[in-house]
């Protein structure tokens, strides 16, 4: 296994001009929790009343991090799901799939291609949350993978119905009044920290209308 780089100072200022904690900054960098923190603790903090930028950016009250995605479980880790000691069935598997990107478990691309773009008009990734067992109950890390829609339809099976297939494809002008452009707090969230969002238009239509 080749030796896990150096991380320099600027690499870590910019990860924590990115994101929201520690284990996010390391997410963004592509390293393991472990290997971001010895770095970081190597280097003196831009703020007064901190020892070193590891320190500076910890963020154990969750500031910052959209609310939903605690699901009102308190300060509960999805780390508890992980290791099996919390029953993931009464959590919503999105709340659970970004929580596994936030706290830095997985990585947000795909597992097999590596695809990591993002769409224009939410900033999401297209990537499904795949276990290798069948088993959507079963959130061990060693049976999640994270599959763009296209690896997913190549190696699992069919991702749309034949119904929703037909209406992709029946060539009807579509009527985007119908449309229900609605955004969760997260993807808002990642708009308003591209500048992408106006402050002013809560629910991101007004960015929306601008495509």
């Amino acid at each position: 296994m080749p030796k896990a780089k150096p991380l320099s100072v600027e690499q870590i200022r910019a990860a924590m001009a990115k994101t929201k904690s520690n284990r996010s900054a390391a997410r963004y960098l592509n390293v393991s929790y472990q290997h971001y923190k010895k770095w970081a603790k190597l280097y003196d903090a831009t703020e007064e009343g901190y020892p070193n930028l590891f320190e500076q950016h910890k963020n154990q009250s969750g500031k910052g991090i959209p609310k939903w995605l605690n699901n009102g479980k308190g300060d509960r880790s999805v780390l508890d799901i992980i290791e099996g000691r919390l029953d993931p069935s009464s959590w919503d598997p999105q709340k659970i799939k970004y929580r596994l990107f936030e706290e830095g478990y997985m990585k947000e691309e795909c597992y097999n291609c590596s695809f990591q773009e993002r769409r224009v008009s939410d900033y999401k990734i297209p990537l499904i949350l795949n276990f290798k067992d069948r088993n959507k109950q079963h959130y061990r890390l060693d049976n999640l993978e994270m599959l763009c829609y296209n690896c997913y339809y190549l190696f699992i099976g069919d991702i749309f119905s034949d119904k929703q297939l037909e209406g992709f494809e029946d060539h009807k002008p579509l009527n985007q009044s119908n449309f229900d452009w609605e955004m969760d707090d997260y993807t808002l969230q990642r708009l308003k920290e591209l500048g992408l969002s106006d402050e002013e238009e809560d629910d991101g239509s007004e960015f929306i209308s601008r495509l």
